[in-house]
């Protein structure tokens, strides 16, 4: 019997999710021992500079269109160019 915190040699865990440095995020390509792991963002590992810098294009390129998209949203509701409206209320205000 094994439990969540123990791992018995010779037991497979079927289920088991693999590590994130097992494998390149970008093309699935295995990370070997011994073999330079290029990091992105924390935890994100490549095989090569050349699948990091991919990635880091294509963040790039996702990034602008995201921005690009917000300032276009901005300009169109005319809600955000105008001044914002004031109400005041009064009365009196009972608790029991």
């Amino acid at each position: 019997m094994t439990s969540g915190m123990f791992h018995l040699a010779g037991t497979e865990d079927y289920n088991h999710e693999s590590h994130f440095l097992e494998a390149c995020f970008l093309c699935r390509k295995p990370l070997g021992y011994n073999k330079d792991i290029f990091m992105y963002r924390g935890n994100t590992p490549f095989c090569s500079k050349e699948c990091r810098q991919e990635q880091i294009e294509f963040d790039e390129a996702k990034e602008k269109s995201w921005k690009m998209s917000s300032r276009s949203l901005r300009k169109s509701d005319p809600n955000k160019n105008s001044a914002p409206s004031k109400t005041s209320r009064t009365g009196t205000v009972a608790v029991a």
